[in-house]
């Protein structure tokens, strides 16, 4: 499943859902969560088991309620009756919450699941955790939003919208996290819809630094995010060359590719750029 973006959707709000899903989102997230208002949430509930019940053509995530929550019993009732192609788990801590999540599923076949997995301080001390479910997983993925509010920061952000010192570390120490255990890195959400530039800018930071893919709180973001997370035509050719020039050479550890040296993290860095686009 190609996760370049995900579209966030109150699951309360069913009229919604086909905007979403024409959007180009690569996958949809209805979410059960932050968006719904604790008396909307069995109606968000309805909606999101029709809408999975229905031919479509996008994959579509469930942001479910926090374990040890008193929405998660029913969440999880959800699950057993709808078939989602993934789950969002907020307030996650580590391995250690998606072992509860599977416990507390009991027979239950889970999707695999997409934790958000800064939003608490402890959480932070379990990001290289993730490796040990790997096999349960989506990506990884973090949020700027509960953070500060958790530990009484008044602003996760700079003037200029850049991230301050903290939560530039929570970002990376989440990106990681995300390849130490094997799954996408997952940026996260850009909070402007009236500002495309701003948003180019944060998408190619985002991939600059390693991140397969960002979630979206607008359709209006998703153009943006696709054309940012796919390789150009140019850098595919780079790639199949630097392949080629390898498969020519076993032997190198280092070769001469248009007047420039490259070597073996180079032949890795194409290869994987490929494979996204298998």
């Amino acid at each position: 499943m190609r996760l370049r973006s995900l579209l966030f959707v109150p699951a309360d709000r069913p009229e919604r859902f086909p905007k979403a899903a024409a959007s180009g989102a690569d996958a949809l997230i209805l979410d059960l969560e932050d968006s719904v208002a604790p008396d909307r949430k069995p109606a968000g509930r309805e909606a999101v088991a029709a809408w999975l019940a229905a031919p479509r053509t996008v994959p579509a995530f469930v942001r479910i309620n926090p374990l040890g929550g008193e929405a998660i019993t029913a969440d999880l009732a959800l699950l057993r009756a709808a078939r989602p192609a993934g789950i969002v788990l907020p307030k996650a801590e580590g391995a250690a919450s998606v072992a509860a999540l599977v416990a507390l599923a009991g027979d239950i076949a889970l999707p695999p699941i997409l934790p958000i997995a800064t939003e608490t301080p402890a959480a932070i001390f379990q990001l290289g955790s993730y490796s040990a479910v790997g096999k349960r997983l989506a990506g990884l993925t973090w949020g700027a939003e509960d953070l500060p509010a958790a530990i009484g920061a008044t602003t996760a952000r700079e003037a200029d919208g850049r991230y301050t010192p903290p939560y530039e570390m929570v970002r990376a120490l989440t990106l990681f996290g995300a390849h130490a255990a094997g799954v996408a890195a997952i940026e996260t959400v850009f909070p402007r819809i009236d500002a495309p530039d701003a948003l180019a800018d944060y998408v190619a930071r985002a991939r600059r630094d390693g991140f397969t893919g960002m979630m979206a709180i607008h359709p209006a973001q998703v153009a943006a995010i696709n054309a940012g997370f796919t390789p150009t035509p140019e850098e595919l050719a780079h790639a199949r060359a630097i392949v080629a020039a390898f498969a020519a050479r076993p032997d190198a550890g280092a070769l001469q590719l248009d007047g420039r040296m490259i070597d073996r993290p180079h032949l890795v860095q194409a290869e994987r750029l490929l494979a996204r686009q298998a």
